[in-house]
């Protein structure tokens, strides 16, 4: 398996079926440990469903894939453990009554609970308040988000956040695990053109620090991201979008890929 700070990604003939057909199918591509991933396709055509089942989150129908070293769907209890959601709408997004530092706090919180070691659980309250901590500022520090910038500081409420602040949090938050391997969904939704350059500088800074980093869009994906194409053309590399093969065209980014991964999630009873 992967070290803790990054995890390959492969898929081969990959597809999944929910109540009204196929969500996506044929779905082929090999990326490294480190690697940037981008899920493009039009709305409705299974990116968010792909990026689940990358995760563990929804078992394929056809095909093979591994994450960092562990087989899907067999060990995919196993990839939860090592890969983060940020925001999925409908299965892994921010209460818009929490505060940024709620959010913080719960999130830390369930990490030492569910995550750490009894000899960690162990450990003085004052040792424990401080680790807290300490994740928390590196997983900030890690997503740009300072929230001394914000209109309330820490106290700021999620629905007072800008979409590009909320991103940030959203992306703090599953970094306090120290994943190998974090998912973002609709990592360019409702952002201009300056935002989305923002979001994608971002996470390809996490993956430059050795995180795999899985994002589903629905503009342009960066050249040098391994793009993968849903309900279109098959996957390429950053080699062969160079070179002029990568034709399909990009779908509305402001338009989400909800109703099919509610239908998918549907199928697999998840929720």
């Amino acid at each position: 398996m992967d070290s803790p700070h990054g995890a390959a990604v492969t898929a081969r003939n990959l597809g999944l079926k929910g109540p009204r057909g196929w969500a996506f199918r044929g779905v082929t591509f090999s990326a490294g440990s480190g690697s940037l991933i981008a899920v493009q396709g039009p709305s409705g055509s299974g990116r968010t469903c792909l990026l689940l089942a990358l995760t563990g989150r929804m078992r394929p129908s056809e095909g093979d894939a591994e994450t960092g070293g562990l087989r899907l769907p067999r060990r995919a209890a196993a990839v939860r453990r090592i890969a983060a959601l940020g925001p999925v709408p409908g299965v892994s997004e921010l209460d818009p009554a929490f505060t940024v530092a709620e959010h913080l706090r719960e999130r830390a919180l369930l990490q030492r609970r569910y995550d750490g070691s009894v000899r960690a659980l162990l450990r003085p309250r004052r040792e424990r308040v401080a680790s807290a901590r300490s994740r928390i500022d590196a997983a900030l520090d890690a997503a740009g988000l300072d929230p001394a910038t914000l209109p309330k500081a820490e106290r700021t409420s999620v629905r007072d956040l800008e979409r590009l602040e909320a991103l940030r949090l959203s992306v703090a938050l599953s970094l306090i695990g120290r994943p190998a391997l974090i998912a973002v969904d609709d990592a360019d939704l409702k952002l201009s053109d300056t935002e989305r350059a923002e979001a994608w500088e971002l996470l390809r800074s996490l993956a430059a620090g050795g995180t795999t980093v899985l994002a589903v869009c629905g503009g342009p994906a960066p050249a040098d991201a391994v793009t993968v194409r849903t309900g279109a053309a098959p996957a390429t590399s950053p080699a062969d979008s160079a070179d002029g093969t990568d034709a399909a065209e990009p779908a509305d980014p402001t338009e989400s890929d909800d109703e099919g991964t509610a239908d998918a999630l549907a199928a697999t009873g998840r929720s």
